[in-house]
């Protein structure tokens, strides 16, 4: 019964539009006063405050100021330029750059929304410019903006380790490592979906003369970068490339945790900004403070209602009717993971990361558990499929972002999305179907 009106009151909510974190936080309350009463409001209240009341759930705003921070101190002006010089010669070179720089940036702001708004009002006018129509730009802007949560340091990551770690010890220094080379991977897949979708473009308009001189310009102009202004530029954006070597080196070297990685990002971007690149000045702190603290108050916010939501589907034994009944599907192991995956690639798309992985890790976790899964290898999987989730329709929070910089319709840019969705969905099965992709470097490094 109270599984009933938990899930059922939830999804109503949903339909009708109200924000998730209090869809989360009404549905639970309710269901609480049904089983428990109305004394159990202050069990909700405790449980929403020691929720959020946790050590290593600081590196969120921590990671969030750092981001806004690297951004007004023009960390990521200066990427885009080192990769421009060094592959924007190449033959359709603005893509590579445009996913290059979503990685570097992702490694440092470790948030799809954020690695978007920082790079797309740039790169879309680029891209629109080499030949792409603008809401394939801003596809690619969206899709490319999802590597944010899953290269190190990535929030979601860190919301992983927390909420799994009421069943199981899962290493956020692990979850890091393991990030990284389905990141990588994710990007050479959309570059290939990229590479695709601006072929079709190109064909379906022709170009007119003074076109084609542009683009033979701006090809003849790029490939005569010589080597000593590819050396300024590395030198110029070093300071950014530098980040996440100290977060992760840090890290893994014992220097501090990863809680205390993302307060030493903070002051490394003020030290930069202010001294290095000189850019940030007293009067940005304000806006700098607004900005992460809307974002870090809306994170919060979300993990405090969700808490309540998993709290409830734990303590009702939800969680365990759910994981046996799925069991009793089938015993097949790979069909289970399909089953999960297509489950997850559902959610995503109505729902934000963290939601979900208060929501899921509770239900899924035993599952993977049962089947021998390695929870790195589910954290990632999850991951991957949420970030899948972050531009897709119709809830995917880079799509709204991309199309607001490119100007264009969400109808628009969502026809455009396709290509990526599938070059994404494939790397999601190779992660799920091959655990060594996720393992092999965590395992090479000796990180447990």
């Amino acid at each position: 019964m109270e599984a009933i009106i938990l899930f059922g009151l939830f999804f109503l909510l949903l339909l009708l539009r109200v924000p998730i974190a209090i869809s989360l936080a009404a549905a639970s309350i309710v269901t609480l006063i049904t089983s428990m009463g109305f004394s159990s409001i202050e069990i909700a209240a405790d449980i929403m405050y020691t929720s959020v009341a946790k050590f290593t759930l600081l590196a969120i705003p921590f990671f969030v100021i750092a981001g806004v921070i690297m951004e007004y101190a023009g960390i990521s002006k200066r990427l885009i330029h080192l990769a421009d010089v060094f592959v924007g010669h190449r033959k359709s070179g603005i893509i590579l750059v445009t996913v290059m720089t979503a990685i570097f940036f992702a490694a440092i702001s470790g948030s799809g929304p954020a690695t978007v708004a920082a790079i797309g009002g740039i790169l879309t006018p680029a891209l629109v410019k080499n030949g792409m129509k603008k809401e394939s730009a801003a596809a690619l802007l969206a899709s490319s903006g999802s590597i944010g949560i899953i290269i190190p340091p990535s929030i979601a990551l860190i919301v992983f380790a927390v909420v799994a770690g009421d069943q199981i010890a899962v290493s956020i220094g692990r979850l890091f490592i393991a990030g990284i080379i389905p990141g990588i991977l994710l990007g050479i897949a959309l570059i290939a979906a990229a590479l695709y979708v601006k072929k079709k473009d190109m064909s379906e308009r022709a170009l007119t003369d003074s076109e084609k001189h542009i683009e033979q310009e701006i090809s003849a102009a790029a490939e005569k970068v010589p080597l000593p202004e590819k050396m300024k530029a590395l030198y110029d954006a070093i300071w950014g490339l530098l980040i996440p070597i100290i977060i992760l080196g840090g890290i893994y070297g014992g220097i501090f945790t990863p809680t205390e990685s993302a307060v030493v990002a903070v002051f490394y971007g003020l030290f930069v900004g202010v001294f290095v690149y000189k850019e940030l000045k007293l009067k940005d702190i304000k806006k700098i403070l607004i900005a992460s603290s809307v974002q870090t108050a809306t994170v919060m916010f979300i993990v405090s209602a969700a808490s309540v939501f998993a709290y409830l589907i734990t303590t009702e034994q939800i969680a365990q009717q759910i994981a046996d009944g799925l069991l009793g599907l089938t015993d097949n192991k790979y069909i289970i993971l399909l089953l999960i995956n297509l489950l997850l690639l559902i959610a995503g798309a109505f729902m934000d990361a963290i939601s979900a992985f208060y929501i899921f890790v509770p239900i899924l976790l035993p599952v993977m558990l049962f089947l021998d899964v390695d929870p790195t290898v589910f954290g990632l999987m999850m991951t991957v499929n949420l970030a899948i989730g972050l531009f897709t329709p119709p809830v995917g929070v880079n799509l709204y972002v991309a199309s607001g910089q490119a100007n264009v319709t969400l109808n628009q840019i969502t026809k455009r999305i396709i290509p990526f969705f599938i070059a994404s969905v494939a790397v999601l099965l190779l992660i799920t179907y091959i655990p060594a992709i996720t393992t092999f470097l965590p395992d090479l490094l000796g990180v447990k």
